[in-house]
């Protein structure tokens, strides 16, 4: 049989043929058994005599059904009990037998049992491997294994991950900026042209701010901010994700999610997250525990997304970098400064991810051998269409879908009003007691909480609060920027608590609707709108406590 390739779909031919001629019994596969250390092997037998009693299984399911059982497979369980009508999950006297059994195997090694089960495949997978593959090239592994040892190495492996890491998020920012702007231009042009065509019917000045300066321009700001970052993203995810590098990620950082009862996995689901928190929530399938899987879903709002990084950028140059008269040496402090922000959202997600495993979601972490797959020559065109296609225009789809309502109900709240007074700033004042307690405002308050179909849009509604505007501000000038917020009533500690709950507060309506199709529970979007809330709010009040006691 010729080999089959998962990325290139014909070759799916030769292993369904051969499957094929497997169930016609024209080829006869001879079975080729794993051993497992004696220790597990004497468990293994023990739980067959045990399960021989039923009279029920099969003599040739015996073995496997065993494991399964001493595994602790759930789902697994609950079909062979569908199967052959027989209690297993809430057999006691099975279960107890069962941990006799497993406690046996703790006395002899600190390794648990799906750990030792799946190492002993691998090994014997790759002793099959050696007698029956060749390659072409012979030194092939031995440049992986030469690269990974650089890689995944303790010295220099984390090293190069935040290199790489940033420097996708540096392409991405600088990137970003000038097709923003030509999306801002062209769909501004195109905002004069509806006001002149608006004007020229004779439309309602109502309806036509309400549909323009409202619906419009919130929809065109959501597409112009969040586009151009994820399609420069995304393509240079997915290149690393062919590349081959994003497992060697995985491995690196497997040791602290272990400690944390989770998979090294859910660090890729957090670097899709950087792009866009929707995409690392859909991107949580590739963990196989449901329990990690939803612990991964759950905190991947605690890194910030593309459409976080530009107002974090922006608070940090006019708070953190413009105390300094170096130019050099301020841009450097201002990305510290966003960095230090976005490893505390990092060290707040595993200690959640902690918390989860030991409470609402107990459970031990679940094996994750991985045997590295080799490097692999990306192929541009199909990293272009996956990119493109199944992450930047679907992430778009679901955030102009949440946009359209958004901007009905912004332009609403800040064009009507009672005695004078627009719902926007009534709304701000009835919050600003709770927001002065964070170290905030009540307007900024106000704009995370009507930011929520896009993080996009919470700097132009703090600025379209503070200068009493009924429509969303759009300015390029960081210095006018800062003297709007300083007039406000901004100082550092208002841009360290801002940059705080800018990480760390709930996820943006599209994430939302994610977490719901992903979980199908109300109650896991609710948690996952809860937690980094209540994170930023803590830290928020504990920042303000030192700030009031240490500096003033």
């Amino acid at each position: 049989m010729s080999g089959t390739i998962a990325r290139k779909k014909k070759t799916l031919d030769n292993l369904l043929n051969t499957i094929l001629k497997v169930c016609k019994k024209q080829i006869i596969p001879k079975t080729n058994l794993v051993k497992y250390p004696d220790y597990i092997e004497n468990a293994i037998s023990k739980m067959e005599e045990k399960l021989d009693r039923f009279k029920i299984i099969p003599q040739k399911l015996l073995r496997w059904i065993s494991i399964k059982i001493l595994d602790g497979e759930k789902e697994i369980l609950k079909s062979i009990e569908e199967k052959f009508n027989i209690s297993i999950i809430d057999n006691n006297n099975l279960n107890t037998f069962k941990e006799e059994l497993i406690n046996s195997i703790k006395n002899k090694t600190d390794e648990n049992f799906k750990d030792i089960i799946v190492s002993s495949i691998i090994y014997n997978c790759e002793k099959i491997i050696k007698n029956v593959c060749t390659y072409e090239n012979n030194n092939y592994s031995k440049k992986d294994r030469k690269i990974d040892k650089i890689l995944t190495s303790k010295t220099f492996g984390f090293p190069i991950m935040i290199l790489f890491l940033g420097l996708i998020f540096w392409l991405t920012i600088i990137g970003a900026n000038y097709p923003s702007q030509i999306l801002f231009s062209f769909f501004t042009w195109i905002q004069e042209k509806l006001t002149a065509f608006a004007n020229f019917i004779n439309c309602p000045t109502w309806l036509s701010h309400m549909l323009i300066n409202g619906i419009y321009q919130t929809l065109t700001w959501i597409i112009s901010v969040m586009l151009p970052p994820m399609a420069i993203f995304f393509p240079l995810f997915t290149f690393l994700e062919d590349l081959g590098y994003l497992p060697r990620i995985a491995f690196n950082v497997d040791g602290f999610f272990k400690k944390c009862s989770c998979s090294g996995k859910q660090m890729i689901t957090m670097c899709m997250g950087f792009g866009c928190n929707s995409a690392g929530v859909t991107g949580c399938r590739i963990i196989n525990s449901p329990r990690e899987k939803l612990i991964a879903i759950l905190t991947n709002n605690f890194v910030p997304c593309n459409g976080r990084f530009p107002f974090l950028i922006t608070i940090s140059t006019i708070f953190i970098a413009g105390t300094m008269k170096d130019g050099v040496g301020a841009s450097i402090v201002s990305t510290i400064s966003v960095i230090l922000v976005v490893l505390l959202g990092m060290f707040c997600a595993l200690i959640i991810s902690k918390i989860l495993s030991k409470t609402i979601l107990k459970g031990i972490p679940s094996s994750f051998v991985l045997e590295l797959p080799p490097y692999r020559k990306p192929e541009l065109g199909k990293i272009l269409i996956r990119s493109l296609l199944d992450r930047t225009l679907f992430v778009l789809g679901r955030a102009i879908s949440v946009a359209i309502p958004a901007g009905l109900v912004i332009w609403i709240f800040a064009n009507v009003g009672i005695n004078g007074e627009s719902l926007l700033s009534i709304v701000a004042n009835f919050l600003n007691p709770f927001a002065k307690i964070l170290g905030l405002d009540g307007y900024i308050l106000t704009a995370f909480i009507f930011g929520i179909p896009a993080n996009e849009i919470v700097l132009p509604i703090i600025l379209m609060c503070y200068l009493g505007g009924n429509s969303l501000v759009n300015m390029d000038d960081i210095s006018s920027i800062g003297q709007i917020l300083i007039q406000n009533g901004w100082n550092i500690l208002t841009a360290i608590n801002v940059m705080i709950f800018t990480c760390l507060h709930f996820p943006c309506s599209t994430t939302l609707l994610t977490i719901k199709k992903e979980t199908g529970s109300l109650k896991w979007t609710i948690i996952s709108f809860l937690l980094p809330t209540v994170c930023g709010i803590v830290i928020c009040m504990f920042t303000t406590f030192i700030y009031n006691i240490f500096i003033l």
